[in-house]
């Protein structure tokens, strides 16, 4: 194990100033380390009203109803964790690591420490994060919800959690990522690690509420057993400088299936490098990546893509973007690579303004133009997206209005 650590601190070192693959290269020397102590919040309840608004705006409920359980980091530091559902296990990443000998064979195997900067600065700062599990054969009676929060101006976070849903097991996860009111620059470094066994469940969804000069460089990686099925939902909706994602899945069992849902919005000064890729290594996999953006000013980038490795297996990849606005740009990149030959793999992108004729349909029918392109704009970005409190949904929806009519 020894050996191990010193051959992963070796790759971490190497690779410190190793630019990321796609984004904006951020200069970590620019950002202070942020506290690693933090004074323990026994409830959310006791926040002042600004910090509980934040919560709710990324899906974090204060009161915690209906919710299993729920864990903050502000800055580098665990400042809450509470659970009330005795079939999962949630903690700080440390403290599971301290509890479990055998959570070393699960930390660091899916995301490596040389992808990029970011994965080696977050390695050698011995990140802090939360570690949830669901024992064989248990399911959560309510989604877990978790938030990483900025709380401090300039500097940067540092995050590494570990999932894992044991066989037959079932967990639903709301995370939501944000700053702190005030806090308007900062990067945030997110490393996720999350295993499915056979014929488990995972449902993970992921809100994004930055401020306009926040980096944004999650790294996530996904196993899935056979049978087992991971449905993943990222929303951004909301101004920040830059977030650069590509999560990758890797269906290694029988059976595995994959669906990943994007919905983004840039607002003008935004650049979103958003995207996902599915691996399909096993027989009857099956992957479906979703992706909606829209443009009101800032850049995006919508990559897509799908590897398929195996026989019998099949994917689908939609990526659609709208276009609002002269100022703004959409550049969809959909990859599908067959390395077999029963496989069967699509994709369909498109990008563009909102068809005329649809909205001259609606208001033939005596809706007015602006509420008939906001029906468009919120039938556009509906992939179905579940379980996420009533304030968070009208806080969407009001955003969604607020695009279609160019506020």
């Amino acid at each position: 194990m020894q050996t191990d650590g010193l051959n992963l601190k070796k790759r971490a070192e190497s690779s410190a100033n190793k630019k990321a693959s796609y984004g904006e290269d951020f200069e970590l020397e620019n950002f202070e380390e942020g506290s690693k102590v933090s004074k323990p919040i026994e409830n959310l309840q006791t926040l002042d009203e600004e910090s509980k608004k934040t919560l709710l705006q990324v899906g974090v409920v204060p009161s915690e109803e209906g919710r299993s359980g729920s864990f903050l980091m502000l800055d580098n530091a665990v400042s809450h964790s509470s659970l009330i559902d005795k079939n999962v296990e949630l903690m700080s990443t440390h403290k599971a690591m301290e509890k479990y000998e055998w959570l070393k064979d699960y930390s660091w195997k899916l995301v490596q420490v040389d992808t990029d900067k970011y994965t080696s600065k977050t390695y050698l700062e011995n990140a802090d994060g939360y570690f949830i599990r669901v024992p064989a054969g248990k399911k959560s009676s309510m989604p877990v919800q978790t938030c990483l929060m900025l709380g401090s101006k300039k500097i940067f976070q540092t995050v590494h959690n570990i999932i894992i849903v044991e066989e037959e097991a079932n967990l639903d996860i709301i995370t939501g990522c944000t700053s702190k009111k005030g806090v308007e620059e900062g990067l945030h470094l997110g490393i996720s690690e999350m295993y499915v066994k056979k014929g488990a469940t995972l449902s993970f969804t992921m809100i994004h509420n930055w401020a306009e000069q926040i980096g944004v460089r999650p790294r996530t990686v996904v196993h899935v057993e056979e049978g087992g099925t991971y449905i993943s939902n990222y929303i951004c909706l909301k101004p920040v400088r830059s977030v650069q994602l590509y999560p990758t899945v890797r269906l290694e069992g029988k059976g595995a299936i994959t669906r990943l849902n994007t919905i983004a919005i840039a607002h003008s000064g935004s650049e979103l490098d958003l995207g996902s890729r599915a691996i399909l290594n096993a027989p009857e996999t099956k992957a479906e990546l979703v992706s909606r953006t829209i443009t009101i000013g800032g850049r995006i980038v919508a990559r897509g893509e799908m590897v398929g490795n195996a026989n019998g297996a099949k994917g689908h990849l939609e990526c659609k973007g709208l276009v609002l606005t002269d100022k703004g740009s959409q550049l969809a990149i959909p990859v599908l690579e067959a390395n077999v030959a029963d496989i069967e793999l699509t994709h369909e992108a498109a990008v563009g303004k909102i068809a005329k004729d649809q909205v001259e349909y609606l208001m033939a029918r005596g809706i007015p133009e602006e509420e008939a392109v906001g029906m468009i704009v919120r039938g556009f970005l509906d992939v179905g997206i579940r379980g996420i409190p009533d304030e968070l949904r009208i806080e969407i929806e009001n955003t969604i209005a607020q695009t279609a009519f160019g506020i």
